[in-house]
């Protein structure tokens, strides 16, 4: 017999660690997942959760994200992908004072492969509990489908002219993952006609009250039309999939998407379906502790770095971001992280320990119990001991190559700029002589060993 109150303090957990908002009336999506756990319930619970295929690198931030959709699959729910291919060629305005570029399909399809490969070190990809689709599937129609001349479409065997509506047809239904992954015989499609059906019952005044709206109107910014259409969009996006997938029973993503999710539950009541719930994170603080992780802010730790790179970067944090650090990347449990909480605040312990433990956890999570212990006692070594990394990067460079050019085409810094910046405030030093680098300069005149800033290290050989 199943344990509930076993369940119920499992769901507690998972319905409020890390969690900013969740909205569920009358507890319908709960009371179907404790059916589903109990077997009483046997048909999918989808989770939607929408990608945005422009930004392909998946950091600690992101993650906090895929590892609740993670609980939510070992509790017995579907994960369903949204790659926004179509919405980011609008580009959804959150958190954004300007307005989006648009991206060709065809940086969208590589962007998302890259995105794809790494969902697996968190996520099940097997497809009983997972499944992704773009949304150019329903938001393109037939006469978007654009065919090179040189292009061989065929019918039955017979050849058609590449430009006719037939071969664009042809193209099309063959195109759908609808048809071509999911096997569904029914295509599903969003015409001009049902947008501007859902567009009557949206007043002007649920739109224009998103913050960033708000902030852009009273900064002079421009505001259009196509942007106040991407939380519609997001929403229809919400009723296609109930209609291929048989639910979308809740939607997951950051705190700053609350809005547009809340917007797809009214879609939803309107096209007179079960409403999803909404389920929003709390965001992650990046290594700064001063603005979200972001990698154009170059304060955050991706899932592949390097296990030396990643211990290095959580031990550079500062003691303040501890307690949420364990919260929202670890498996810590609740009540263990209340604890370090208070000993945090009364300094009962080293807040060194406490980061030693917290980034032996997260290696071990992307990289196993092993590399994170090979991670631990490399960092321990390096910055105890004043040695140099085990698996530091090297590169090659002929003599005379500025130092800051090499630094930038291996990503170790931004800019020139930045790399001044680092030489003049004493934060980069050759690990052989002990010595600091002086000059933005400098050029390479023998193999050399730079610790650049607290926690990244190269070698750069001459040839």
């Amino acid at each position: 017999m199943l344990d509930y109150s076993y369940m119920k303090t499992d769901l507690d957990e998972v319905f409020s660690r890390g969690v900013g908002t969740f909205v569920d009336p009358d507890n319908t999506f709960r009371n179907k997942l404790e059916k589903k756990i109990s077997g009483e319930y046997d048909q999918d619970i989808v989770i939607k959760f929408g990608v945005d295929p422009t930004r392909p690198d998946i950091h600690l931030g992101h993650a906090v994200v895929f590892r609740k959709l993670r609980q939510l699959q070992d509790l017995g729910c579907k994960v369903v992908f949204l790659v926004g291919d179509f919405t980011a060629q609008i580009g959804d305005p959150t958190g954004k004072s300007k307005v989006r570029p648009e991206l060709s399909l065809a940086e969208i399809s590589s962007n998302m492969k890259t995105f794809l490969d790494q969902v697996g070190k968190i996520l099940k990809t097997d497809s009983q509990v997972f499944s992704w689709i773009t949304n150019s599937d329903w938001f393109t129609g037939i006469m978007d489908i654009q065919v090179d001349q040189s292009s061989k479409v065929e019918l039955e065997g017979k050849k058609l002219d590449p430009n006719s509506i037939l071969s664009k047809a042809v193209i099309y239904e063959n195109t759908r993952i609808q048809k071509t992954a999911l096997k569904k015989d029914l295509i599903q499609s969003v015409s001009l006609a049902r947008f501007i059906s859902i567009l009557r019952k949206i007043t002007h005044a649920r739109l224009i009250a998103r913050d960033m709206f708000q902030d852009r109107i009273k900064g002079g910014e421009e505001l259009f039309m196509h942007e106040m259409m991407y939380p519609v969009l997001q929403g229809i996006d919400s009723t296609v999939l109930a209609q291929i997938y048989g639910s979308c029973d809740m939607e997951i993503g950051g705190s700053d998407q609350t809005f547009n999710m809340l917007v797809g539950r009214d879609v939803m009541k309107m096209s007179n379906q079960p409403e999803q719930a909404v389920l929003a994170l709390e965001i992650l603080p990046g290594l700064d502790g001063v603005e979200k992780m972001s990698k154009s802010l170059d304060n955050y730790v991706a899932i592949t770095d390097a296990p030396s790179d990643m211990f290095g970067k959580i031990m550079s944090i500062s003691d303040k971001l501890i307690p949420i650090y364990f919260e929202l990347t670890s498996y810590t449990p609740q009540k263990e992280i209340e604890k370090i909480k208070k000993e945090v605040e009364e300094g009962k312990t080293n807040p060194r320990d406490l980061k030693l433990r917290l980034a032996h956890e997260i290696v071990s999570i992307y990289h196993g119990e092993k590399e994170a212990k090979e991670a631990e006692k490399d960092f321990i070594e390096t910055f105890s001991n004043k040695s140099v990394p085990k698996d530091i990067e090297t590169v090659k460079a002929v003599a005379g190559a500025e130092l800051s050019e090499v630094l930038i085409s291996q990503s170790v810094v931004k800019s020139k700029s930045e790399w001044r910046r680092l030489v003049e405030s004493g934060a980069v030093s050759d690990v052989e002589s002990g010595g600091k680098i002086t000059e933005p300069g400098k050029v390479l005149e023998e193999t050399i060993t730079l610790r650049v800033g607290k926690h990244r290290f190269i070698r750069i050989e001459r040839i």
